[in-house]
């Protein structure tokens, strides 16, 4: 443990003093006349001249980007990228052509820190992009930075310095030693294997969405199990690849099995019910269903919670177990044909026959009602207070399209029936008498 504490510090002190040496030398070189010297004002006269062309040429870039309304939105993040980036590309461009010129017209050692100023650019321009893939802002930041620095140091010859470095800040727990340079490799790979577990997961996805001889629930399910299985294996190569031993979690496996037996039990439940919902079809994307107060179409089924979406466009996010345990109508679980019942009342004056036929011609003139032989019918269910009562049935196929409003486009048509042909639709009356004449109560007449 001794020889340990006295190696770190001279470590560190030997690491310092080569970068130190470095610099210096790097320095001395630029402020000394000669080619040196010469190529770094070069550097900069083409950095400068790079900021003047995106000053020029930025408004009718962004004048042109606003004018493309047609345009894919992916096509439209490119243009956005390249236009944050202008300047570095053009650094870029200046670079490689003054630095081709240049090996054209004089020695190369003369050209090479114009080359290495190219190739840096060139670098980070790739580098910047590439990381737009990242859709964390956290992981693309820490991804992007450290990769901007791995390129510089690398093409500047300080690449083993900066690791030897990195490697000695460390904590050691144990057994366990946990360095700088672990920590930024673990995000690096946690960022890139994140990032290509996604696209994998997304192009299978797609995939298997596009196979029509898979059911919607079946496709939900498969694409599920390939997320998890790509991610989970994204999440096991970076504990390895960074060195941590996987043996040492199974000390947590009590407590784990604890934690689900109370604290994550409601979660369990909704994850085993979205598998079982999943695996007997009972419903799936598209169904319009009722549960509670909640009527609508299921957007999404996920591993939690089912998405339902209603008329008016409020989301409901419905747990799984819900949806096991209660009471859930299916419109369109085994077919699409839905029948509707409207009650209504007529005077006792008023013919049933006529009624009863008036009600079917209004049925069958309102769109998206059947025809034979689902077409609607009409009967009288009782003798009330005030009116003769009918049911009307009719059917439709779309209950996607809603139920109000066909129940109140009937309601218009048996309006404008009833009217054009006298028949009334009564309300309730009542009769109330004044009995003057009577004793007041407590009081005896004289």
């Amino acid at each position: 443990m001794d020889q340990q504490e006295n190696f770190e510090p001279q470590s560190l002190s030997e690491i310092g003093l080569s970068v130190w040496n470095d610099v210096s030398f790097a320095v001395e070189s630029l402020i000394t006349p000669g080619w040196r010297q010469n190529q770094f004002l070069i550097v900069l006269a083409l950095l400068a001249a790079a900021w003047v062309m995106r000053y020029l040429t930025d408004p009718h870039i962004e004048t042109w980007a606003r004018s493309r309304e047609g345009w894919a939105k992916w096509h439209l993040r490119i243009l956005v990228q390249l236009r944050r980036r202008s300047t570095l590309l053009f650094f870029t461009a200046f670079s490689w052509v003054t630095y081709l010129t240049m090996q054209e017209l004089t020695w190369p050692s003369r050209s090479y820190f114009v080359g290495l100023a190219a190739t840096l650019s060139t670098a980070w321009l790739f580098i910047a992009f590439a990381v737009t893939l990242v859709s964390n802002p956290f992981l693309r930041r820490v991804l992007k930075w450290f990769v901007w620095i791995y390129a510089t140091l690398y093409y500047l010859g300080l690449l083993d310095e900066f690791s030897s470095f990195l490697d000695s800040i460390a904590l050691t727990v144990g057994s366990l030693r946990i360095s700088a340079s672990m920590v930024l490799l673990g995000l690096v790979l946690i960022a890139a294997l994140m990032t290509a577990a996604r696209l994998v997961s997304q192009m299978l996805a797609s995939m298997i969405r596009r196979n029509q001889d898979l059911s919607p629930s079946i496709q939900v399910l498969a694409v599920k199990a390939v997320q998890v299985i790509v991610y989970g294996a994204a999440v096991i190569f970076t504990v390895q690849a960074i060195g941590f031993d996987l043996t040492g979690l199974a000390v947590l496996s009590g407590a784990i099995g604890v934690g689900i037996g109370f604290g994550l039990q409601k979660v369990v439940s909704n994850l085993v019910s979205g598998v079982i919902i999943l695996l007997d079809r009972s419903i799936k994307p598209g169904d319009v269903i009722s549960i509670g107060d909640t009527f609508g179409w299921i957007e999404t089924l996920g591993g939690r919670y089912a998405s339902v979406v209603t008329r008016d466009g409020t989301e409901y996010l419905i747990p799984n177990e819900d949806l096991i345990t209660g009471q859930v109508v299916n419109w369109s679980h085994s077919n699409d044909f839905v029948r509707l019942d409207v009650h209504f009342g007529t005077s006792y004056q008023d013919d049933p026959h006529a009624v009863r036929r008036l009600a079917v011609q209004a049925a069958q003139g309102v769109e998206r009602v059947l025809a034979p032989p689902h077409a609607p019918v009409c009967h009288i269910v009782g003798f009330g207070d005030s009116s003769v009562d009918y049911i009307l049935r009719f059917w439709i196929r779309d209950p996607t399209q809603g139920l109000t409003n066909i129940r109140g486009n009937f309601y218009l048509a048996l309006w404008d029936a009833f009217q054009e042909h006298g028949i009334s639709i009564p309300f309730p009356q009542r009769e109330v008498r004044m009995l003057t004449d009577a004793p007041t109560p407590g009081l005896e007449p004289d």
